[in-house]
């Protein structure tokens, strides 16, 4: 089951991010990369998200796509704890985002306002404690743990 979770998460480019802050529960879709188990994305210090973050780093999330048949529904659900990260860790974090989406070592024109805000963004690593891969068509609402124990950053 890691080998389909870990399948699935390179397929796949945007998470549900939901966070609780002093406004409530939130949810952002985000652009993500992941190394093995664990998910990297970018995003403004100043979003609602990022702010929610700082103050408590727990969070949710859920890839999938959009579904019109309940039996062909897969995806990942997932719980965890968020880091900003800076330094060292920042680079390596936007390499593994960078070669995820290739399109953005490719500085042409309508791509400068992107990577402008990319420099500006702040970087993340959200590492599960907990995952699901849902797989509907080995049954209703069937989904299987992969222990958090596997994940690495």
């Amino acid at each position: 089951m890691r080998e389909k979770a870990l399948g699935y998460l390179a397929a796949h480019n945007v998470m549900a991010l939901s966070t609780f802050g002093p406004e409530g529960p939130w949810s952002a879709a985000v652009f993500y990369a992941s190394r093995e188990l664990t998910l990297y994305f970018v995003s403004s210090p100043k979003s609602r998200h990022a702010l929610d973050l700082a103050r408590d780093p727990r969070a949710a999330a859920a890839i999938h796509e959009d579904y019109r048949d309940w039996r062909a529904i897969q995806g990942i659900q997932l719980a965890g704890t968020v880091q900003r990260l800076e330094g060292a860790e920042r680079e390596a974090a936007l390499a593994c985002y960078q070669q995820k989406f290739s399109f953005l070592s490719n500085p042409v024109a309508e791509l400068v306002p992107v990577l402008q805000a990319l420099g500006k963004a702040a970087c993340y690593r959200l590492t599960p404690s907990e995952l699901h891969f849902i797989d509907n068509a080995t049954g209703f609402g069937k989904r299987t743990q992969v222990l958090p124990h596997e994940a690495s950053t």
